[in-house]
Formats: structure tokens, C-alpha cells, sequence
């Protein structure tokens, strides 16, 4: 078998039936398939005979399947058959962000919020001493469930040979990334991915805000810090993906809710004020929605491997016997500045200035009499109660729950939680510390359980408590899992939070997750003032003939 014989309806290596070409870079072949032993789509990268880019691919293969952080596309697959090498990657319906940008630039609160997505999973990668090595607008898709994904993890830079990569390039990009959402044109000096460049005065590229109205100055000043060289004013430049995260937490929040329309946008920076001056959104642009409403074929994977200019997606070759040639992708019509021109024969809205101030009047002497009311009311109530009123004050106005800082909370101890009756009092204490030393590579484990993953029916769950030394607002529990398939919840104690209670009915749960893979969020509704926090596993994935949990890292954020 060679790359020409790859074509629709083939199936390769006696698994992957062979659907649709989406894209071709320097002989390598990318394909839609279909995994026929479990029954979903995959993507499949296919090199043909003797390419110099096996090895690369297959070393690239190795550390992307590594990557722990869910917003990576997994890597499932990296093999030979017949000469062929191929690779299978994860597929996911969504619209990447090349798409999205064709119809004009995010709003703040949304640029902002995809970054910190990509900032997070890459500070997660960078920890590991690994990088993406192609971070652009074409790796980088927004779901049909409205999660960030981030495509090609070293694979889509073994395919184009452009290296490694490093994490300072990754952050670099990550730079051009948002300058680009939030502009609508690209921080170079060519076009690319569909984007005009950037205006340049003096030989600097102008800041976001001197490119379009509206910019948010905090967002604009993390761009700066990423791109400029030097940053103006002084400022401290962003080199890592985990300065990065911190900053737009600060500006954005942490939530990882992905905002929708304008008006929402506006309302969050309004209320919370972290946005800073986000109301001054030019309303001419047309912000593209989060999510792509309609169901369709994800594009990601065509744009993926498309070059900045001249792209050549393929068009659908389902089960049809000869192969389908790119296509070239039409330029995207002008913009106009992304400003709506209004038909000739739009009625203008007129009103009447007499009638507004009579409608004004009467809203005026109806407050009045209202008001006057009120205040008879009120006398004849007090006349009644007489002294009785000074005992009888007004109950304290109920404080609103904390906000998220975004911070991290420090862990002072921790110790495992397995209580009687149904528990043994012990699961692998010596190991507890592990999952919160900062590294990946050293895990704790529960028991192994048998027949049923829910903890072989013995018993309700297994967990751990970890003590933060104090009462602290915990807005979210990141947990590293290893295996596929484990149910948690995130628990905090019922009578009183600064005590840890010693059954497990004295916990209650802020946040629940199921069927979860390496990475889970736990997420209060509303943040909780806790001193301890306890997770506790409900169902356990399969290791080893029977079923048990493992936790390699636990992070609470205030």
C-alpha cells in the first residue's frame, strides 16, 4: 500500500476505513476516517514510503499522547503498515478560530477567555519540558460543545518539518493569537490565515487599541507584553505560558464558560468590572458567536495543515472510488472596515420631544404619590409600635458570596479518606503527598477493586482531604487523573468548614464530575469558604483486571 492507494472506502491497516482527504502538505496525506473496532471518527495522518518525516512523526506521536491536559486532541494510534506510516488523532466537530475570524474580530471577554484555554494547556505541556511547536488559528477550535481544543501537539510541526518548537515560540504565537482576535488582522508583516497585517508606524506594530475601537486597555497591555519589543511603558514582558495564564485571570476571571453574545459580555464586565472599559465595543462589528450553531463538518482539520497562504482544503469524498483533489480556498470578501452600511431606505426614528416630557410628568407625580404614601404608612406603624421599635431592628443584610481571585491556595496537608464502616481506615496513606508536590510523574492510588468500578459495590467512595490551613475562598479543584472513566466530586464539610469531619456523611458535595479522562475541573456553583477540602472518587477506571483510582496532581484555586 502507498500514499496514492489510500483513497476513500480503503481500509487501512485492517481498522481505519479511509472517508474523506482534507488536506495535503508536502506529500503527507490527511484523512477522515472511520475507527471500525470502536466505531468513531478519527483523523489519520498518512506519510508515504521512505518520507524522511517518519521518524519525526513517530517521535512526535510519543510525546503528544503524553499530554495530560483533556484540551489537547489525544494522539491513539502511530504505526506502519505495508510501508505506509500513519498517525490517529482524536476528531472533534467545532469551528477553528481561522474560520471564525473571517467574520470579524472577538469581543474582549471572548479573546480573552480563549487564550487563557490555550495559556492553560500549554502551561500544563511546558511543565512536562515538551511544546506544541505550531500554535495559529488553525490549531486552535472551538467545539460544538463549547470547549477550546487545541489540534496537532507536535504532530502538526513534524508534518510541515519546522522542529520542535520552544516553549517561548509557543507563548510567541500564542501572543499573535490574541492580537489577532482581537483586531481581526495579523501581527505580520504578510497576510496570513486569512488576515490582512497589521499597521506598523515607525517600524512597531501598533497596539490592539490604536488598531480598533473598543479594545480593553488590560487586554491591550497583555498583548503589548507579549509582542512588543520592547513592551511600552516599561512593562514587564510575558515569556511563559504560566504568566500569561496568571494575567488574563486577573483581567477575564477563571470560569471556564465560555462567553457568548456582546450584550453578555458587556454585562459580566459591568457587574464585575474586570474588563475595564469593554462597553466601548465599536457596535458596527458583528462578533461571531462562541459556537458554530449550526451542525456541520468540522473545518479544523482542513485548515490544520494548510499553508498561511494559498490553503487548499479538500471538498467531501465519502465512499466515492477516485480521490478527491484540494481545493483552493477562495479569499474572504473585504470587510469594509467591519462596518454595516445601512440601506438607502432605512426609516430613521423619530420622536416626539412634547410627548416624552408629558409621559416624564406623569411618571413624576405618580412616584410622588407613592412616595407620600409610604410615609403615612410608615408614621402610623411607628406611632403603634412605639418603643418596641428599637428592639425589633432590621436583620443583617445577607453578605454576597466571595468572588474568585484566580489565586492559588496553598496546600499544608492532606491525608487519605477511606472511613468505616464500609471503608478499611487506610488507602495507601505514604502515598497522599504525591499528589500535590508539583509533578505529574508521582501518583497516588486507591485499592483495586473487582466486578464493578463503583468501587466493586463495598462501598460509597475513597478520597483524599487536603487542609489549606485556614478558612479560604476555593473557586475550583483542578485533578490530574490517570485512566479514562473516573466519577468524582469535589466535597466540603456540613457543620463547620474549618473542621474536618470524620464520617463520610459529615461532607457535602459543592461539585460533581462524571466519566472523566486526565484532566478534571471541579467548579462550585459559587465559590466556598472552606479550610478543608476533601475529593472523593465515586467510580474508578479499569487497571489491571480490576478497577482503581489514581490521582497524579490536585490544584485548589481561590
Amino acid at each position: 500500500m502507498s500514499n496514492q492507494t489510500v483513497s476513500p472506502g480503503a481500509l487501512l491497516a485492517g481498522r481505519y476505513r479511509i472517508a474523506e482527504l482534507l488536506a495535503e502538505i508536502d506529500g503527507a496525506r490527511v484523512w477522515r476516517a472511520v475507527d471500525e473496532v470502536l466505531s468513531r471518527a478519527v483523523v489519520v495522518d498518512v506519510l508515504p514510503v521512505g518520507d524522511p518525516r517518519t521518524n519525526q512523526l513517530f517521535d512526535a506521536a510519543r510525546r503528544a499522547a503524553a499530554a495530560a491536559d483533556p484540551r489537547f486532541l489525544r494522539v491513539l494510534d502511530c504505526d506502519m503498515h505495508e510501508g505506509v506510516t500513519y498517525c490517529v488523532r482524536e476528531w472533534a466537530g467545532g469551528r477553528p478560530l481561522e474560520r471564525m475570524l473571517t467574520a470579524g474580530p472577538l469581543t474582549g471577554q471572548q479573546a480573552g477567555w480563549l487564550a487563557r484555554e490555550v495559556s492553560e494547556a500549554l502551561e500544563n505541556l511546558h511543565r512536562t519540558g515538551h511544546s506544541h511547536g505550531s500554535i495559529s488559528p488553525s490549531t486552535v477550535v472551538v467545539t460544538d460543545a463549547g470547549a477550546i481544543k487545541v489540534v496537532g501537539l507536535a504532530t502538526e510541526a513534524a508534518l510541515r518539518s519546522t522542529g520542535p518548537g520552544s516553549p517561548e515560540e509557543d507563548v510567541r504565537a500564542l501572543g499573535e493569537l490574541l492580537y489577532a482576535s482581537l483586531t481581526g488582522r495579523w501581527p505580520g508583516p504578510a497576510p496570513a490565515w486569512g488576515l490582512q497585517p497589521a499597521p506598523v508606524e515607525h517600524g512597531r506594530l501598533l497596539s490592539p487599541r490604536q488598531v480598533r475601537a473598543g479594545v480593553p486597555r488590560s487586554l491591550d497591555d497583555i498583548s503589548d507584553r507579549l509582542l512588543g519589543d520592547p513592551p511600552r511603558h516599561h512593562s514587564v514582558p510575558i515569556t511563559s505560558a504560566a504568566g500569561l495564564s496568571a494575567a488574563l485571570s486577573g483581567v477575564i476571571g477563571s470560569s471556564h464558560e465560555p462567553p457568548s453574545q456582546m450584550d453578555e459580555t458587556v454585562a459580566v464586565a459591568r457587574q464585575n468590572g474586570s474588563v475595564d472599559d469593554a462597553t466601548q465595543v465599536a457596535p458596527a462589528i458583528q462578533a461571531p458567536p462562541a459556537l458554530d450553531p449550526t451542525p456541520q463538518i468540522p473545518e479544523y482539520q482542513q485548515s490544520a495543515y494548510a499553508e498561511n497562504n494559498g490553503r487548499t482544503p479538500a471538498q467531501p469524498a465519502y465512499a466515492t472510488a477516485a480521490e478527491t483533489q484540494p481545493v483552493r480556498r477562495q479569499t474572504p470578501p473585504p470587510q469594509n472596515g467591519g462596518r454595516r452600511k445601512p440601506p438607502p431606505d432605512e426609516p430613521k426614528q423619530r420622536g416626539s420631544w412634547g410627548g416624552r416630557i408629558l409621559i416624564l410628568l406623569a411618571i413624576l407625580a405618580l412616584l410622588s404619590v407613592v412616595a407620600m404614601a409610604q410615609f403615612l404608612v410608615k408614621g402610623a406603624i411607628n406611632k403603634d409600635q412605639g418603643n418596641d421599635s428599637k428592639t425589633n431592628a432590621p436583620p443583617p443584610a445577607t453578605s454576597a458570596p466571595p468572588a474568585a481571585s484566580g489565586a492559588p491556595a496553598k496546600i499544608v496537608g492532606a491525608k487519605d479518606f477511606d472511613p468505616p464502616p464500609d471503608g478499611s481506615g487506610s488507602e495507601h496513606p505514604e502515598d497522599v503527598p504525591n499528589t500535590y508536590d508539583g509533578k505529574l510523574s508521582t501518583t497516588w492510588t486507591t485499592q483495586s477493586y473487582k466486578r464493578k468500578p463503583e468501587l466493586g459495590g463495598t462501598k460509597d467512595g475513597v478520597g483524599i482531604i487536603y487542609d489549606l490551613g485556614a478558612l479560604t475562598d476555593v473557586s475550583k479543584v483542578t485533578v490530574s487523573l490517570v485512566g479514562d472513566d473516573t466519577s468524582l466530586s469535589l466535597m466540603i464539610p456540613k457543620a463547620d468548614p474549618s473542621v474536618s469531619a470524620p464520617a463520610a456523611d459529615g461532607w457535602k458535595a459543592v461539585a460533581t464530575l462524571k466519566d472523566q479522562g486526565a484532566q478534571a475541573v471541579l467548579t462550585p456553583a459559587a465559590p466556598v469558604k472552606t479550610r478543608y477540602v476533601l475529593v472523593w472518587l465515586t467510580k474508578l477506571p479499569k487497571a489491571d483486571g480490576g478497577f482503581r483510582g489514581e490521582i497524579a496532581e490536585v490544584a485548589v484555586q481561590k
